[in-house]
């Protein structure tokens, strides 16, 4: 397993919540283009379901969504967007059974007066096919929300990849 790996592991499997703060601190340091940086509105983590994060003690991409905030100085909405089901773990899924597991699994669950035409991004751990970015975006954007951009730690292989 490649080291960015077996961070992303020990964040999600093992209980080290301390690195997420490292991963945000990195993926702070992203170039990003002005525009992006003079509209950023809030940041958006995946959400967790309840059983996941129960198992867990936390949702790691609010922690690096907390540790981003904190250097970019914008807020992180928690709140807004919710698991509205529970979803089978994705890793050993084709491209097309994670869209069929994560369509519907996201609703808006509180609607702050900033959300209309704002420009959120998104925080995850890990891409891989960015299934699960794209259905909450999709949520995101039906509520109002302008632009939507995402980022992430790391980027998975998805089967069928060319490496």
């Amino acid at each position: 397993m490649e080291p960015a790996s077996s961070i992303v592991h020990a964040l999600k499997y093992e209980g080290w919540a301390a690195v997420a703060n490292e991963l945000a601190q990195r993926m702070s340091r992203l170039s990003w283009p002005r525009d992006v940086l003079d509209e950023r509105a809030a940041l958006i983590p995946i959400p967790l379901a309840s059983a996941r994060k129960r198992q867990r003690g936390y949702n790691q991409s609010a922690l690096i969504a907390h540790g981003i905030a904190k250097r970019w100085r914008i807020p992180v909405w928690e709140d807004v967007v919710i698991r509205s089901r529970e979803t089978s773990s994705q890793t050993r899924l084709t491209p097309e059974q994670r869209l069929d597991n994560v369509a519907g699994s996201f609703r808006i669950d509180r609607r702050p007066e900033e959300l209309g035409g704002a420009h959120l991004i998104v925080v995850d751990d890990v891409v891989t096919t960015a299934a699960t970015l794209n259905t909450c975006a999709t949520v995101l954007y039906e509520a109002g929300a302008r632009i939507i951009s995402y980022v992430t730690f790391g980027r998975a292989h998805a089967s069928g990849d060319r490496l």
